[in-house]
Formats: structure tokens, sequence, C-alpha cells
């Protein structure tokens, strides 16, 4: 998209809601350009621990804050009837002054689909039940009045009164990891987001995917600003061990066409390369980009 390197923070909320509200303002007084929280039921690392639930912990959040992008990284399209969903979306994008980035993915995680009682869909389905919530998402949020029979999802007259802020909608971004689901990202999303496993060459592999699935549905790669989710995976990973560490991962991830990194938070022993960070680096890497 040729715009400048953006950097965000995900938090993740298992702690108090005070302290992630004193964290928000803490990151956005920093100058990152969005927050974000996770989307379970069930805690993944602390299963049967406290989790609260992301889109009303979002809606209060956006009120703590006033400037930086904020959403829900990735939610999860199994867990809320998109109807539901869009609703949520165009009720915190007020909220928040229009400052809701909508991320989607299908989801993965079935501890908490089963807790729940929520059906999680397999094979072919799951591409199919999850570009069906996006097509509904994206229709409804442009304040259409949406009739739509699909296998999955289906609405006969729904609509988002009020709709949100941003024209033509807030800005979509989808998750996305194989062939069929980058071919949905490459028909919807403004912003495909990534994560890294193997490295930077297979982030490259993958945007090379995207960009031949952008031209097959009559788009330009350039159309969709590309991100990536930083998570911990492994020690030696860890963007947050030095200024060093964070200097390189975005260096190696850029040059492998990322435009946008979303870091999962540091630890509290870590708050002082957050700090330098936040001086140093991100400014270096935002006068690179002019």
């Amino acid at each position: 998209m040729g715009e400048r390197l953006r950097f965000g923070i995900r938090t993740q909320q298992n702690r108090p809601y005070e302290e992630l509200r004193e964290l928000w303002r803490r990151y956005e007084a920093m100058g990152f350009d969005s927050l974000w929280l996770g989307d379970h039921l069930v805690s993944p690392t602390r299963p049967g621990g406290p989790y609260y639930e992301a889109w009303t912990l979002l809606a209060a959040l956006a009120t703590c804050t006033s400037t930086v992008r904020l959403g829900v990284m990735v939610t999860c399209a199994t867990l809320r009837h998109p109807a539901v969903l869009a609703r949520a979306a165009a009720t915190v994008d007020h909220v928040s002054g229009g400052r809701l980035e909508l991320a989607l993915g299908a989801g993965w995680y079935t501890p908490e689909h089963e807790a729940n009682g929520i059906p999680l869909p397999a094979g072919r389905e799951t591409v199919e039940a999850f570009e069906e919530t996006v097509q509904v998402c994206d229709r409804l949020l442009r304040g259409d009045a949406v009739t739509f029979e699909g296998r999955h999802v289906r609405l006969d007259g729904a609509r988002c009164a009020p709709p949100p802020l941003q024209r033509p909608r807030p800005p979509l971004t989808v998750g996305a990891h194989s062939g069929r689901m980058l071919e949905v990202a490459a028909r919807h999303a403004d912003v495909w987001s990534s994560y890294r496993l193997d490295g930077p060459e297979q982030v490259r592999r993958r945007g090379a995917q995207l960009d031949q699935a952008c031209v097959a549905a009559g788009r330009a790669p350039t159309d969709l600003r590309r991100s990536l989710l930083v998570t911990v995976r492994r020690p030696a990973e860890d963007p947050w061990t030095s200024v060093d560490a964070f200097h390189d991962a975005v260096g190696r991830y850029r040059d492998a066409g990322i435009e946008e990194f979303v870091f999962d938070m540091p630890l509290e022993c870590q708050y002082g390369v957050l700090e330098r960070v936040a001086v140093e680096v991100l400014p270096e890497f935002r006068r690179r980009e002019r």
C-alpha cells in the first residue's frame, strides 16, 4: 500500500481490568499505532483461568484511549453469529470515535468450542463458513440491508443501524495462511494478517501466494496491507529481549514484505526495552519510510 510501517501491541485479557486499562493508556502514550485483544472463551495458555470476553472489554478500553487504532487480533468467526458481531463492531466504532479495525479469523481452538457447545467446522466447511461470515460482516458494516442465503449463514433484511462512523466501513483484516484462506483475503480484505512460524521465508512465500490470489480476484496485490502477528514461541525469537532483537525482527520481516507489526506484549521485566523501542526504534523506522 506504500504506507509507513505501523506498530501495534496485543495484550491478553487474563489480567485485572484496571491493569489492562493502564497498560492501554501507557502504550498509546508511547506512540504505538494500534492496540489489540485476543479472542477466546477458554484461555489457551491457562485453561480454566480468568479471561475477559474480547468485544465487551474492547468497548470499555476504547473509552480509555483517544487516538490509537484498536481491535481484536483476530476475532474468532465461529464464536458469534456474524450479524451480532457486525452490530458489536459498529457499536465499538462509535464508542471509539471511528478507530476500529475489524480482524477476522476462522477459529481453531477446539477446547473452547467443546466446552461451550459451539460447533467448529472442519475440512472444506471451515473456509466456506468463514467466507460467509466475512461477506455478511462486510455488507452489514457498509450499511446495507442484507438478505443472505448461504449454507452456514442466513439473513432476511438484517442491517446495522446506526452504521459505523468509518466509511465505507471499518478496515477489514483477514487472518490467512493456507491457499484457500489466502483467496478469501484476496477477495475481501483490506489487510492480510499472518504470523511467523518458520521465519521470513515462509512469510514471503505466503505473500507471493496472496499476490497470485489478488490477481486472480481482479485486485492489485498492493491493495492489501501486509500485517504480521509476532508471537513468542521460543525464547530465542523474543523481540523484547533487547533493542537489537526488536530491530532485527522488524528488519527481516519488513524485507519479506510486512508493513504492519503487532507484537504480543512484553513481560514486566522487559519494559525497559519497550520504552527504548518506543523512543528510539519506532521513530527510526518511520523516518526511513518517508
